[in-house]
């Protein structure tokens, strides 16, 4: 008989790259609570996954999954950054975070409480009564702090809080701003710490109200019906969290902090699969404002590290969000108490068609060949106050990659001045928009067809008159190598169609070129703020459009991992410091864009959308053209 026993098998792991499910995030805090982490009033702030060394992931060796935890004592302020093992279900470190060095995110309970601090009080109130304004009437924003070296504000939680009048639960609050009072809130303390009140301005009265009829005016006639139909299906599947599309291949996941993540997008070549970008992700994002008066100066919103924005993601209508044959995805997140919390339809995907791929009607030949192109569209949207923000990533056909932000909502308001102000539109009588910038960074961990990887900044150039060039027509392109990190924060310059190719240092295409791809970026300005002010070492990542890091695990975050309240440093400026070689390594593109936004009247009272974008096209990465094979187009009015 054979008495021996074997040996119990390891764990089935599921993909290292999967989000964390809803069953997971059960275990979590069932072992930190076990493990005396949580009390009453401990809050979850975030859980996700947090992600193993790529290097185990593309060898196959990954061998545990982890969660990291941010948790936030609602009564001390004490925060905790944990993390947990979902293999020996045990947490493995768990480390106080120092709140001088910035704060856990804001929560929701935490914006929820702002309307009982300020009702109980009286200074509050007071200022309310001398506008004539009964606070029973009136909407709260409360805000992100910020960090200006306040000493009456170390060790706090802060929110700065603008007040809009209400008249009725229907009345969309942004057209009637209570301008010239700010009230500084202490989340702990749960009371006033400071009330701001520089100066009364008439509240504007004009309806902001853009879903009633009597702003709106008549329905426009005459617009018929488009129906977009595939009768045979989409031409995508996903499976486990992958999807597939024509040579297309992406691992999809959602977080709580960065929303839609794209993991090891590859392109089947000829039967090969080629690896083109590991990971690309929303880093981050801020929204600072140009008003420097007194109530107003502090207004920079980082939307991703303050808010995590990741939890404010819509779930998607069919026919209204998006039209055609559309395949949803919910996701699930943790709620603050450390719960499961799915959000329905979170994730959009669909294909879409796009014009013209390739054509050509020959001359001498006769032949007249005409292709469609075509992509697919992951999306989701998310509403962070008064904006709403849809990220789109595309995949073309022919290899391309676009990433599209589209910003639309209700912009910020303030009292308009009656002498004017050089910092701020007027859309209505009295009321005001203030300048402001959206700068949203994205992060492009990049494989392409491998790790071996560099960066050449392109620029065409113009070459004078003279010897070989007699009649000055001659340009070229001249390229640069970025070789360490000190030379990878770069600036956009479309006077020399600036681009950066990122190729990979140890294979070659079938001419001998180099194998990549080529970051082609939307000319924008960079952040406009001072260099020395507070909000340029906050959020340093947005000086530049370009910058360029060696792969590090835990460096995820443009303006770091703990943004609210941080005093500046952290994320790009940091990770650059350590000045490593770019230049055949696995490298980080990050990249900045987004618009500079002067409000127009055609953006009230609700802003139609807005576009920003960048290409990520291959250059030398195939040996011809890739949608080369693509058939053409079956129509009854398309004869071939």
């Amino acid at each position: 008989m054979n008495t021996s026993v074997s040996a119990p098998s390891a764990p089935t792991l599921p993909h290292p790259l999967r989000s964390i499910t809803g069953d997971e995030i059960v275990r979590v805090r069932a072992t930190l609570a076990a493990a005396g982490h949580v009390v009453d009033s401990t809050r979850f702030a975030y859980v996700g996954l947090d992600e193993p060394h790529k290097r185990e992931v593309l060898a196959g060796t990954v061998t545990d999954r982890i969660a990291r935890v941010l948790l936030l004592d609602v009564a001390s302020g004490a925060s905790l950054d944990a993390r947990v093992s979902l293999v020996s279900d045990s947490v493995l470190s768990a480390v106080a975070i120092d709140g001088s060095a910035g704060q856990i995110a804001i929560l929701d309970e935490e914006f929820a409480a702002i309307d009982g601090i300020l009702a109980a009080s009286d200074e509050w109130v007071a200022a309310l009564a001398t506008r004539g304004i009964d606070p029973s009437s009136v909407a709260l924003a409360p805000l992100s702090a910020g960090n200006y070296g306040f000493d009456d504000e170390q060790g706090k939680r802060i929110m700065r809080v603008l007040a809009f009048v209400q008249d009725y639960p229907e009345d969309h609050c942004w057209a009637h701003p209570v301008d010239g009072l700010c009230a500084y809130v202490d989340l702990i303390a749960r009371r006033v710490h400071k009330l701001v009140d520089e100066k009364i301005y008439p509240v504007p009265a004009e309806s902001g109200n853009f879903d009633d009829p009597a702003v709106v005016g008549p329905p426009l006639e005459g617009l018929k019906p488009i129906s977009i139909t595939q009768p045979d299906g989409p031409s995508f599947t996903v499976e486990g969290g992958e999807l597939r599309w024509a040579n297309w291949s992406v691992k999809l996941g959602f977080d709580t902090r960065e929303g839609l993540v794209l993991h090891q997008l590859a392109f089947n070549d000829a039967g090969v699969e080629r690896p083109i970008v590991y990971r690309a992700s929303v880093s981050e994002m801020v929204v600072p404002y140009a008003d420097p008066s007194p109530v107003r100066f502090w207004q920079n919103y980082f939307d991703t590290g303050e808010y995590l924005f990741g939890r404010y993601a819509n779930s998607l209508e069919h026919g209204c969000d998006c039209v055609g044959d559309i395949t949803y995805l919910d996701v699930t997140i943790a709620d603050e108490f450390g719960n499961p919390r799915t959000i329905p339809r979170a994730v959009c995907i669909h294909e879409e068609d796009f014009g013209t791929l390739w054509k050509h009607n020959d001359l001498y030949t006769g032949s007249n060949e005409v292709r469609r192109q075509r992509r697919i569209v992951i999306s989701f949207f998310t509403t962070v106050g008064n904006y709403d923000y849809g990220f789109y990533w595309y995949l073309y056909l022919d290899g391309t990659i676009e990433c599209e932000a589209k910003l639309t909502g209700v912009v910020f308001t303030s009292a308009y001045p009656e002498d004017g102000s050089d910092f701020a539109s007027e859309l209505a009588p009295g009321l005001g928009a203030p300048y402001h910038q959206h700068l949203f960074n994205v992060r492009l961990d990049m494989t392409v067809d491998g790790t071996a990887n560099a960066v050449d900044e392109v620029d065409v150039v113009r070459l004078p008159m003279g010897l070989g060039n007699e009649y000055g027509n001659a340009f070229t392109g001249r390229a640069t190598r970025l070789a360490t990190e000190s030379e990878g924060g770069r600036v956009a310059d479309t006077s020399v169609g600036r681009a950066w190719h990122i190729v990979n240092t140890e294979k070659r295409n079938r001419m001998g070129g180099d194998v990549g791809y080529v970051l082609i970026p939307s000319p924008a300005p960079t952040l406009l703020a001072a260099p020395e002010s507070v909000i340029a070492q906050r959020a340093a990542y947005a000086t530049k459009h370009l910058w360029v890091t060696q792969y590090a695990q835990n460096e995820l975050y443009a303006a770091g991992d703990h943004v609210n309240q941080n005093p500046g440093g952290d994320g790009l400026p940091a990770y650059a410091a350590a000045d490593r070689s770019i230049d055949g390594e696995d490298i980080v593109l990050w990249h900045t864009f987004g618009p500079t936004h002067l409000p127009r009247l055609e953006d009230w009272p609700i802003m139609p959308v807005d576009y920003a974008r960048f290409t990520l096209k291959p250059s030398g990465f195939f040996d011809r053209n890739p949608a080369l094979n693509v058939p053409p187009a079956v129509a009854d009015h398309c004869a071939h």
